[in-house]
């Protein structure tokens, strides 16, 4: 439906002004102030002739751009059409009852919401950024309030199939889980004889490991490639036999691409118990890049001959990504 209102350029109406010449019938374009005849509703304009105002049937007003009146004025007559400004409020949201907007909306101040925003919200755009706070000293807290019994939780990760690509989790009671943060734990898959004890420094890196968990994917037999930069938290234990009096020094490490970390220091034959077999066991926080590489080393010197043998029942090494 259409209405009477207030134009920002041309007021509540416009008076056209036109002088006819003798039997003139049809009035358009410009007129004594140079204005030129426009109406969008021909119910929406007043025709008057010497100051008469003329009924609807008196004229024709169906172009949008001219009036014809149905008897020729006379010379010097004045002849004024009225056109009032006509708009339609039907496409607008009502401030007191609130609606729906069915199309993108832009906002290039301040935003203020009082009460819930409903889910979904989709932040979008080439870098999609939400900021909280604006650099305040004021606090700022984010607060999940959606618990109604104990298996609720609050979750962040990509994709939009909740549990699929979860990267953390919180459940009910505070607990904090990262399904995907790389963690692992490996054990040497085998007995692995005759590794060292003549002053042989032994990589563990293409020996076959069992893994009990490999959380990432990023182990591939004794040897754990770091999936992004960070620190490292790795642990290891070595049970290794077969050495004999002689062999009078040792060591373990735990090697990465950007350095050795020598996590045991021992006198083989004098740490070994009656059946000659011992157990080093350590751990670091390890600084390794995208794509460095980590696994063990053993060294013993003394026995004459490679005679130290690995034991896979108490070979393993653990990891994890500490941030």
């Amino acid at each position: 439906m259409a209405y009477i209102g207030v134009s920002p350029s041309n007021g509540v109406r416009t008076v056209f002004d036109y002088t006819a010449t003798a039997g003139q019938t049809s009035f358009s374009g410009s007129d004594n102030n140079s204005q030129t005849l426009s109406y969008t509703d021909s119910a929406y304009i007043d025709v008057y002739q010497n100051g008469v105002l003329l009924i609807p049937s008196d004229y024709t007003a169906t172009t949008g751009t001219s009036v014809v009146l149905d008897t020729g004025a006379t010379v010097s007559d004045s002849v004024q059409i009225v056109v009032y400004d006509v708009f339609s409020v039907a496409d607008t949201v009502s401030k007191a009852n609130g609606g729906t907007f069915e199309s993108n909306i832009s906002i290039g101040g301040t935003l203020g919401v009082t009460g819930n925003v409903i889910s979904p919200v989709t932040i979008g755009g080439t870098t999609p950024t939400l900021t909280i706070g604006d650099a305040g000293a004021e606090d700022t807290k984010i607060v999940f309030d959606g618990l109604d019994d104990s298996a609720d939780s609050l979750t962040i990760g990509l994709g939009s199939t909740l549990g699929t690509t979860s990267h953390m989790v919180f459940d009910a009671n505070g607990h904090i889980t990262k399904p995907l943060q790389s963690a692992f734990l490996i054990n040497l898959a085998n007995n692995t004889l005759n590794v060292t004890g003549n002053a042989t420094a032994y990589g563990f890196s293409s020996l076959s490991a069992t893994e009990v968990f490999d959380r990432n994917g990023d182990v591939s037999n004794f040897n754990f490639t770091a999936p992004v930069t960070g620190a490292y938290l790795l642990s290891a234990t070595i049970k290794y036999e077969g050495i004999n009096s002689s062999t009078n020094s040792g060591y373990a490490k735990i090697t990465t691409s950007n350095r050795d970390y020598e996590f045991a220091l021992f006198h083989p034959y004098n740490s070994a118990n009656a059946n000659t077999n011992h157990t080093v066991a350590g751990s670091i926080l390890a600084d390794m890049d995208a794509n460095d590489t980590a696994s063990l080393q053993l060294y013993i010197n003394g026995a004459g001959s490679d005679t130290v043998d690995l034991q896979a029942a108490h070979t393993r090494m653990s990891g994890f990504l500490m941030g």
